[in-house]
């Protein structure tokens, strides 16, 4: 059973930058595509980020394109989100998630618990 937890939320200023790590544990990640989501209060969970399997393709909504970078390093079972040129707006609760392919619609496998970013000065 795949599991995965989130590292690497807090609070960063306007501006700042901040690493999210998704670790699996229980099976290795070779197989799966892993996307990034996040959930303001009120709001539903949206999509972020998503790369394949093989690491080749990425995606990005266009809310963070140019500012984030979504890379996997499978050796170490992680994939990371890079958060640069944070805004407020990018505050929420982010999920990494895994299933086979990539998809904008939060009804993948597998799900972390989630990790709070807040960005305010």
């Amino acid at each position: 059973q795949l599991q995965l937890v989130e590292s690497g939320g807090g609070l960063v200023q306007p501006g700042g930058s901040l690493r999210l790590s998704c670790v699996a544990s229980g099976s290795t990640l070779d197989y799966y595509a892993i996307g990034w989501f996040r959930q303001a209060p009120g709001k539903e969970r949206d999509w972020v980020s998503c790369i394949e399997s093989s690491g080749g393709s990425t995606n990005y909504a266009d809310s963070v394109k140019g500012r984030f970078t979504i890379s996997r390093d499978n050796a170490k079972n992680t994939v990371y989100l890079e958060m640069n040129s944070t805004k407020p707006e990018d505050t929420a609760v982010y999920y990494c998630a895994a299933d086979y392919y990539c998809s904008v619609i939060p009804k993948y496998d597998y799900w972390g618990q989630g990790i709070q970013v807040t960005v305010s000065s």
